[in-house]
């Protein structure tokens, strides 16, 4: 009973430890988390399999709470409570796919958990997945990557784990060997608006002029990059209205805005300058609950932030196509 209590707890250790360094913002610890297959499969209980997972992506997602509280300037239970609804999806999929059937029932259920975590319903909440390694690990590689790595995860799951251990650490080596971090042009300079709550909810023009003197402050030839949704409501007065003043300015401005038209609104980077704005990029996967709600649909009504793509081009876009 104290050797079973002991294992646990070791197990459960180790899985916390691979979720806490793999997501702890350092890109190259990432293939850290690839050793979570198999403290899942050395469980021998479903209940072990569940301390297992959980123990993983609480500690990978840590900064969930505290995130959301910053974020919306509100109190922390919320952002608990999501933490806590965002665990719950991927705790349950590896404890209802757990099985302590020997040969291929384990790496084929492996195999499903990945798929189920990839994809809608639970795809949606499929943070801090172990495939995302594969940037780091096999950068470049497209979906050949993205194919290899998932076959890692499952062998890690199987007796033959030693060898996918060694495998997958030559290519972390190799890669860590010839990793360049990326520099940042010494013309771009990031603001941090502190503007709590009131950040893209404030849509007068009286803001707006506000974050206009905040990048005219900055030197001529300057690229200056706003938090997300500072711009609030993108519409082409605002539009204008940026445009002349920096029409005697030599300096650009990335900022977050949300694109509303009659079905619901996109969350973009605006690029802004003397010349006009354009949209730089779209967010593909917004955040389930306060930005994608997809529930509107189903009673005919319309309004939160568009998907556009599925999970698994955004999961692809995010690991296998990274480069040094």
């Amino acid at each position: 009973m104290h050797r079973e209590l002991l294992r646990t707890s070791v197990l459960v250790a180790l899985s916390m430890s691979a979720g806490w360094i793999g997501w702890s913002g350092h890109v190259l610890l990432l293939p850290v988390a690839a050793t979570f297959p198999m403290l899942w499969s050395l469980a021998r209980t479903r209940l072990q399999a569940t301390a297992i997972s959980g123990a993983y992506f609480l500690a990978a997602s840590r900064g969930l709470p505290q995130g959301v509280a910053n974020f919306y300037s509100s109190d922390f239970w919320p952002g608990l409570l999501l933490w806590l609804v965002a665990s719950s999806a991927f705790v349950a999929v590896h404890t209802i796919l757990w099985s302590d059937r020997k040969g291929w029932q384990m790496p084929l259920r492996y195999l499903a958990a990945c798929v189920a975590m990839a994809v809608p319903p639970f795809g949606v909440l499929g943070w801090a997945h172990p495939i995302t390694a594969a940037g780091v690990l096999l950068p470049g590689w497209g979906w050949w990557g993205l194919g290899a790595m998932a076959a890692g995860l499952v062998v890690m799951t199987t007796r033959y784990r030693p060898a996918a251990a060694i495998a997958m650490t030559g290519f972390w080596l190799w890669s860590a060997a010839e990793w360049t971090e990326p520099i940042l042009p010494a013309s771009w300079t990031g603001v941090d608006l502190e503007l709590g709550a009131s950040l893209g909810r404030e849509a007068g023009l009286k803001r707006q002029q506000e974050l206009i003197e905040i990048a005219r402050a900055r030197p001529s030839g300057t690229t200056v990059v706003l938090p997300e949704s500072a711009l609030g409501f993108w519409t082409p007065t605002v539009g204008r209205f940026w445009q002349r003043a920096l029409t005697d300015a030599d300096i650009s401005v990335i900022a977050g805005a949300a694109v509303i038209d009659s079905q619901g609104y996109d969350n973009v980077l605006m690029k802004l300058s003397a010349d006009g704005s354009q949209v730089l990029y779209r967010e593909r996967m917004p955040v389930p609950g306060s930005m994608w709600q997809p529930w509107r649909a189903w009673i005919g009504d319309h309004g939160g932030a568009r998907r556009i793509s599925s999970p698994i081009p955004s999961l692809m876009s995010a690991t296998s196509v990274w480069r040094r």
